[in-house]
């Protein structure tokens, strides 16, 4: 045999060599990208929850009492993120929760302020949007989705005061949402009248089973929101659909 022969032999043996090595590598790279494909897929469902929970009934504010006022941030661009999340300008709780946040709207309107809400349920899909578009460093003031948020289960409103004899909501300590030490619930700054009115709004919340999260001053959680479970329906939903409790 020739010294050609055998060298086209050898070219022809490393360039079938070669092509099994390049089909390997594609197919080594398709599976990466179908594994990362379905990872990514995955991560957009609430997380799973074993036990058993209560049923949801999610009622809407306004419908126990319409005086309470909305002022629902994230239906509007006033928010951290400068865009609307909702496509409805709507707030909801679970029926114990709602009912609790009615004796304590009632109590503050004893002492001349209404309750102005923020927001309540939120769909779990709003809170990924919020975990992924907030910087590590801020990470405290958003419910990572892979736990769930409190709202998710609608158990958790943000909610300030306004002045029943004007109407205009009052000035605490920092705005809400703001993601400094100023929003913690005992933060020393600010006036005195500012944080008197923090301080009125958190009596009159916990007088009935809510609780604050420290770092905010106008989050509440209800008492009994480890007995809901996680939900991600909208609020359009809400109306026409009743979740079932769910065990896993």
């Amino acid at each position: 045999m020739s010294l050609d022969s055998k060298r086209t032999r050898w070219q022809m043996k490393n360039l079938r060599s070669t092509s099994r090595s390049m089909k390997l590598a594609g197919n080594v790279t398709l599976l990466f990208t179908i594994l990362t494909f379905a990872q990514a897929i995955g991560a957009q469902e609430p997380p799973k929850e074993t036990g058993t929970f209560r049923r949801p009934d999610l009622v809407e504010l306004v419908k126990l009492d319409r005086t309470i006022k909305l002022d629902i941030r994230y239906a509007t661009s006033n928010n951290f993120l400068g865009r609307p999340v909702y496509k409805e300008a709507r707030a909801f709780l679970q029926r114990p929760a709602a009912e609790a946040l009615v004796r304590a709207n009632e109590s503050l309107r004893k002492q001349g302020y209404g309750l102005i809400i923020h927001d309540g349920y939120r769909p779990w899909s709003v809170t990924k949007i919020f975990w992924d578009a907030t910087p590590a460093d801020k990470k405290q003031f958003v419910a990572d989705p892979s736990q769930g948020s409190r709202h998710n289960r609608g158990c958790t409103v943000d909610l300030s005061l306004f002045y029943l004899r004007t109407g205009k909501e009052v000035v605490m300590p920092s705005g809400y949402d703001e993601m400094t030490e100023r929003s913690h619930i005992n933060y020393s700054g600010g006036n005195e009248e500012q944080r008197r009115l923090r301080d009125a709004l958190r009596a009159g919340m916990e007088a009935v089973g809510f609780a604050v999260y420290e770092p905010e001053w106008w989050h509440y959680d209800y008492k009994d929101w480890k007995e809901y479970p996680i939900l991600n329906i909208s609020f359009a939903e809400i109306g026409r659909s009743n979740p079932k409790t769910r065990s896993h």
